[in-house]
């Protein structure tokens, strides 16, 4: 309930105004009563998701599944790797990471990892123009990169994160099935990404790479965590995007030949819902986000949660209020009106406000409304709303892959680690707390950790190219 506290020390007969405020929070616990979901429709989240990962591990079902299970040719999870330099990329939003990855020897844990990175801005041409200006830009990056830390004489092995939905034919070979994120690059669809990059590197002519990897930032994210705890089997990503990986049993994975040990699979979750299974979950806020994306009818789960959303769907939630006269005297500002102004940061920020609600009215007043102290609580209701279901989606669709884990493996009882990434999860004050009591609760006999990654995406990465370097010269030698 709305904090009404307040209005504690007004006589017992109520004048007017009083009772309408009282009416006011009322009609807004009402309105934003939809976001709430039941343990039965988490549960029921779960069972969808769990039925489309299914299909999507079949031959004859692959195809029409929302969920594409995506196998990522890195199998079990590594021993050992190679020590030596490594470069890592890291494309999967709107920033682009370079990164010098120094794989050693450690006595204690037999290896250590100490990485220098850079951080390179992709302009929006670069993003919706042709996929040669999009590569053709990232190696401009390398070559920068390279000539920042004198290493541009030597020919490094390469470790590409690339976060959008792939589809392998081997650990240095995957075909991009289609953009996500707001990324648009023509010509880039239905082509292998790795020839691609290798290409803009052949194009630039300045140094030369040995691109040995390419993988997902959940696949990175696991591994780099599996480095800290062995038991780290699961990836996850909750920031632009939402995605997760795992290892499933070789046996189930049809899309790939052999039956022993296991596979990372790229769950590639995002697009559930595409075969309507959320459409009694989706709210009309929902389909507004939608109907004005990139990518209508695309990754509807994800719209659910991920940060590329959250303060949009936030946005039209008050703007409902303000229609309904419950918010800033029925007065919204002609910025509040625009989408995309209210940033998703902005949620993470107004959850963290102290009592004296100093943050959300400075980023209110920047919005160009001045609000009352009620309508800094108000404000803060939606945002905790919007984003206990994220957190509460999210949770239903790990839960499903934990607990299908459990039951492949025949376990009574799994012992599991999680490591997770991104933006939303690392800087939202309230939402690893209420995913991880969610994911607890749908998953009764299993024994949950969770670790935040550190850099995993370009760690990770090139990590996974130490272990391709090493079983390459195992081959070699034999």
């Amino acid at each position: 309930m709305l904090c009404v506290s307040t209005f504690h020390d007004q006589p017992l007969v109520m004048p007017c105004k009083y009772r309408s405020i009282l009416e006011r929070v009322l009609m807004v616990e009402q309105i934003l009563s939809e976001f709430l979901l039941k343990k039965e429709e988490l549960r029921e989240v779960m069972r969808r998701m769990q039925q489309e990962m299914e299909r999507g591990l079949r031959l004859e079902t692959h195809n029409e599944a929302s969920v594409k299970m995506l196998p990522t040719y890195v199998r079990s999870t590594p021993e050992g790797s190679e020590v030596g330099d490594f470069l890592a990329l890291d494309l999967g939003g709107t920033n682009f990471r370079v990164m010098l990855v120094k794989v050693g020897e450690d006595e204690e844990k037999g290896w250590k990892v100490e990485t220098k990175h850079h951080m390179y801005s992709i302009p929006q041409d670069a993003m919706t123009g042709t996929a040669e200006m999009l590569f053709d830009y990232i190696a401009e990056c390398i070559s920068d990169f390279l000539d920042k830390h004198q290493i541009k004489h030597k020919k490094l092995p390469l470790g590409f994160t690339f976060s959008f939905p792939v589809r392998h034919e081997d650990l240095d070979k995957g075909i991009l099935l289609n953009w996500t994120k707001g990324f648009k690059a023509s010509g880039a669809e239905g082509n292998n990404v790795v020839g691609l990059l290798r290409d803009a590197i052949k194009r630039r002519g300045d140094f030369e790479m040995d691109v040995v990897a390419m993988v997902n930032d959940t696949v990175a994210t696991m591994i780099s965590c599996y480095y800290e705890d062995r038991s780290c089997e699961v990836g996850m990503i909750v920031g632009t995007g939402c995605n997760a990986c795992y290892m499933e049993e070789m046996r189930t994975v049809e899309l790939v030949e052999g039956e022993e040990g296991r596979m990372c699979v790229n769950t590639e979750w995002g697009a559930f819902g595409a075969n309507g299974e959320l459409e009694e979950f989706r709210l009309e806020y929902d389909r507004v986000v939608d109907e004005t994306s990139l990518n209508p009818g695309q990754q509807l789960y994800e719209k659910l949660i991920s940060g590329k959303y959250m303060g949009e769907l936030v946005r039209l939630v008050l703007l409902k209020l303000v229609n309904e006269n419950l918010l800033f005297n029925g007065e919204a500002s002609d910025l509040l009106k625009t989408r995309g102004s209210f940033e998703t940061r902005f949620v993470s920020q107004i959850e963290s406000d102290s009592g004296d609600r100093k943050q959300t009215f400075n980023i209110l007043s920047t919005l160009g409304v001045l609000p009352s102290e009620l309508d800094c609580d108000i404000v803060r209701l939606a945002c905790e709303r919007v984003s206990t279901r994220a957190a509460h989606m999210c949770g239903a669709g790990l839960a499903g892959v934990i607990n299908r884990m459990r039951e492949r493996r025949s376990q009574e009882a799994l012992k599991i680690t999680v490591g997770v990434d991104g933006s939303v999860y690392k800087l939202h004050p309230r939402f690893p707390e209420r995913f991880h009591k969610i994911v607890r609760e749908l998953t009764p006999n299993c024994d949950i950790t969770f670790i935040q990654s550190e850099e995993g995406s370009g760690r990770g990465a090139a990590l996974i190219s130490a272990v391709a370097c090493k079983m390459a010269a195992c081959m070699l030698s034999h």
